[in-house]
């Protein structure tokens, strides 16, 4: 059974991942719109990752006699000068989920809810390989430039990285 905080705490995250889906669904409908096919296709593939990581919550919270409560989401910002800065928004939300995850495994510490503890060490896994993505495409952006072709070449590298293929230099 989870403890009270834990079980608030939980619910919250589940916000948070609901959010971020519905973030990176507007970033795709930016991308979509400006003609960024592969930012587009990257973008509503993360925004279903992230609908799945809140899902996941949801099924924990459920199995361990917790109560999930479904919140009112705050609008996701929908318009963006640019990649970079759409990318530069991705990574500061991927950086706040990552200190709300930390938090939250914090939280199992104090309440020694090693069960909780254990399930959040994927969450904690993931973060980190979505903030090195983030970094690893900005970093692209900054080597290959924002003219037309260095970002038509980062919507190609996106695009790859929506179709299973390696793209060169985007690592994940």
């Amino acid at each position: 059974m989870l403890s009270e905080k834990i079980n608030k705490v939980l619910n919250n995250q589940i916000k948070i991942e609901a959010e971020s889906s519905q973030a990176y669904l507007a970033m795709a409908c930016w991308a979509d719109t400006c003609g960024y096919e592969g930012a587009a296709q990257f973008l509503f593939e993360h925004s279903d990752e992230e609908r799945q990581h809140m899902l996941k919550l949801i099924h924990f919270v459920n199995t361990r006699g917790g109560n999930v409560e479904i919140f009112e989401l705050s609008k996701p910002k929908g318009n963006f000068e640019n990649m970079k800065e759409l990318f530069e928004a991705l990574l500061e939300h991927e950086v706040m989920v990552s200190e709300n995850i930390n938090n939250l495994v914090a939280v199992t510490f104090e309440e020694k809810d090693f069960a909780t503890h254990n399930f959040l060490q994927w969450y904690v896994s993931e973060q980190i390989e979505e903030e090195a993505l983030a970094r690893s495409i900005l970093d692209k952006m900054a080597l290959i430039g924002e003219t037309e072709n260095g970002l038509y070449l980062i919507d190609n590298e996106l695009k790859a990285l929506t179709t299973g293929a390696t793209p060169s230099g985007l690592a994940q």
